[in-house]
């Protein structure tokens, strides 16, 4: 998607010697990636060195407390539910080394 993007930008630039009004659409689009990618977290700001380094947008620990939260729940869930199954197999394998 992100290369038919940048072709796309490179054609209209191309159009733009012909009519300089594709300049502007080229730039435009260049805007709206350039705003896309930051926007989902793959702007220069994520490398080290930068003056918001250690900074968390609130949306970014709301998602990460949220799958946090799943992770917690599905791991009481399931180790709940396989608790015997895995007392059992430690026993087993417990008496087969020993």
């Amino acid at each position: 998607m992100f290369v038919l993007l940048l072709v796309l930008i490179a054609v209209l630039f191309g159009f733009g010697f012909l009519q300089p009004m594709w300049w502007a659409v080229a730039a435009v689009l260049v805007y709206g990636a350039i705003r896309q990618s930051r926007h989902r977290g793959g702007g220069p700001s994520r490398g080290g060195g930068s003056d918001r380094e250690g900074y968390r947008a609130p949306r970014d620990y709301r998602d990460y407390r949220e799958r946090r939260d799943r992770q917690d729940r599905w791991d009481r869930r399931y180790t709940r539910q396989n608790r015997a199954r895995l007392r059992r197999e430690n026993r087993r394998d417990h008496e087969l080394h020993n």
